[in-house]
């Protein structure tokens, strides 16, 4: 499967994120991504690779058409209902594990919003939360994380360009997102720590960060490392002492 870099570095962010996971103590699936470049009707594109996740009688289902397939109503609307954080999370997970029968869904959507916070990833929604069905034996299971390609200021052709500031990526992305952001801070307060990270991630991936955004500005460019090194003080208590 491939996906091409379509508002900025999308692919890169997905190699990056799937790399962290591959280090950490993530007890959930996840798609493992690599960097690619895609041909395309004569043309060249940035990009990522990955191999197909779902198997024999398989399909992936958003949570938002797993709802409405229930309860004919919208997800996203319902869960804008709720005011406090807590309350749409825990209607959330509730509706799921009734529906499907998971057990651990909570657990699992812990994680991936504890991924999304610390890369601060502005496309999750109820179509890119999902889990997957068997046809053959009509049972659900969980979905590997997948969709992180708009973290980190991925989209540089239009909100956050590469020569930017962090403090100026940082105001945009609190202004365009705050029910995001309200989520990722109630889980910081609650200290969830669905899974760990490596103690030794922090300088390692701010270098990388610092190259290879460098590539694409074609010059230094530090705001994505030193975002990295801001992140990692705020989530101290993913890391692993």
């Amino acid at each position: 499967m491939y996906k091409a870099d379509y508002m900025g570095y999308e692919g890169l962010s997905e190699v990056l994120v799937s790399d962290l996971l591959q280090k950490s103590t993530c007890p959930f699936p996840f798609v493992e991504y690599e960097a690619a470049v895609i041909e395309y009707n004569g043309k060249i594109f940035q990009g990522c690779s990955s191999l197909d996740f779902l198997k024999a009688n398989q399909i992936l289902i958003p949570l938002e058409k797993l709802y409405r397939r229930y309860t004919g109503e919208s997800l996203a609307v319902k869960l804008s209902d709720f005011a406090d954080v807590s309350e749409r999370i825990q209607y959330l997970v509730t509706q799921v594990e009734e529906i499907t029968k998971i057990d651990n869904f909570g657990a699992y959507l812990t994680a991936m919003l504890e991924i999304d916070a610390f890369f601060m990833n502005e496309d999750r929604h109820t179509n890119n939360i999902a889990v997957i069905y068997n046809e053959k034996t009509q049972k659900y299971e969980l979905s590997p994380f997948f969709d992180q390609g708009l973290c980190m200021f991925a989209d540089i052709n239009q909100d956050y360009p590469i020569d930017q500031s962090l403090e100026y990526c940082l105001e945009k992305i609190e202004a365009k997102h705050l029910a995001l952001i309200l989520i990722y801070s109630w889980m910081q307060q609650k200290n969830c720590m669905a899974f760990r990270l490596v103690s030794n991630l922090p300088l390692r991936y701010s270098d990388i960060l610092t190259e290879e955004f460098g590539k694409l500005s074609q010059g230094s460019n530090k705001t994505r490392g030193a975002a990295v090194k801001r992140q990692m003080r705020k989530y101290g208590y993913l890391m692993k002492k």
